[in-house]
């Protein structure tokens, strides 16, 4: 178990470095869409290349981040069943989502996204539309994304069964951040301070 563990750490070490990079692609996208709206909209100049590639971009990150995502428990979830058993229980959903939804979905859209990608590599398959990019770049990260995506499963598989063990904590848990719970408790306190607050500003100027 200890060297799937070490695995386990090696793919979220993997995943953590590739989702640092998309933040930077995000602004890169962003940035490019900035610049593109002013262009167009002060020198009435377009571009269907520059257009793409921001969308290139987002999709990329988009797909990239999704073995970083699954790794920081971001994704979404429905609690309205699984929140209702112990945590060993959830855990048990959530080793039957990985092996029975995530992992089989994973394989087959890498299974049958790796063709069109070397079709469209071979072909040099560029956009219909006037100056655009090709295709092929894009295509990829369907595959690999659902491969980085695949690999954090297998890794959120393995901390799972180690954690029914007792090899390690919960490896839902987030060291040093509140729950939603805890959140909204926070809020509803701060939001009584402020009126308790208010109230005694308010009797104080009437006296």
């Amino acid at each position: 178990m200890q060297g799937l563990l070490s695995l386990s750490k090696l793919i979220d070490r993997w995943n953590t470095l590739v989702g640092s990079f998309m933040k930077w692609l995000i602004l890169a996208s962003t940035v490019v869409s900035c610049v593109n709206a002013i262009v167009r909209k002060a020198f009435d100049i377009g571009s269907n290349a520059f257009l793409e590639i921001q969308w290139y971009f987002f999709a990329t990150s988009f797909l990239l981040a999704a073995g970083y995502t699954l790794l920081n428990n971001e994704h979404v979830r429905i609690d309205v069943v699984a929140g209702r058993f112990s945590k060993r229980g959830q855990t048990w959903i959530d080793i039957m989502g990985f092996i029975c939804f995530l992992i089989p979905v994973c394989v087959a859209i890498i299974w049958l996204s790796v063709p069109v990608f070397l079709l469209a590599y071979h072909s040099h398959e560029v956009s219909a539309n006037a100056g655009g990019l090709i295709l092929w770049p894009i295509y990829l990260m369907l595959p690999l994304g659902f491969f980085f995506l695949l690999l954090q499963a297998i890794s959120e598989l393995i901390k799972r069964f180690a954690f029914l063990k007792g090899l390690i904590a919960d490896p839902t848990l987030k060291v040093g951040e509140k729950s939603a719970e805890e959140e909204l408790a926070e809020v509803i306190r701060l939001r009584a301070e402020a009126a308790a607050a208010e109230a005694a500003s308010t009797a104080a100027a009437a006296k």
